[in-house]
């Protein structure tokens, strides 16, 4: 009597061995696509960078709660992004508090790391911005430091999507 009950508990441990192996394949593949979907827009430079997340270089991370982004728009830079921290010069304009500008003549670089790439920015146009930084993981995840002239850097954390 004891010989069938252990051969069923032998092939549930199996069944469920096999299940767990295939559910763990499928994930992988879904990871790599992700991922190969990110490297598609990047490559394109049509998406959007949702901030969910700002971390001024004084004081601690604050959870944002109106839309902010940074669009890709193929040949145009936009960016609509808060900022708090200190500044070396008061803006004329209090519409220029923030950082909000666009950008048609802007250096794009993409090269790729470990786990993710990294896509730096220099508008040319726009003379209080330096350079942003964009740091994306494979699954989407991503900060963006924005370094300006006239202020101190400024970090944002969220997610890289398509802009459609």
């Amino acid at each position: 009597m004891k010989t069938p009950l252990l051969l069923l508990k032998h092939a549930a441990v199996f069944l469920c061995s096999i299940v767990l192996f295939v559910t763990s394949v499928q994930a992988q593949d879904d990871k790599k696509q992700k991922g190969q979907d990110i490297k598609q827009l990047l490559d394109s430079k049509e998406y959007i960078f949702k901030a969910q997340q700002v971390t001024p270089s004084r004081g601690g991370a604050r959870q944002l709660t109106s839309e902010y982004d940074l669009r890709l728009l193929g040949d145009s830079l936009v960016a609509y992004l808060p900022y708090f921290g200190r500044a070396y010069s008061a803006p004329i304009d209090i519409k220029e508090s923030g950082l909000q500008f666009t950008s048609t003549n802007f250096g794009y670089e993409l090269s790729t790391r470990k786990k993710g790439w990294d896509v730096v920015m220099r508008p040319k146009d726009v003379s209080s911005i330096q350079q942003l930084v964009l740091m994306v993981s494979s699954s989407g995840r991503a900060t963006l430091q924005v370094t300006s002239t006239n202020r101190e850097p400024i970090s944002f954390n969220g997610q890289v999507l398509s802009r459609y």
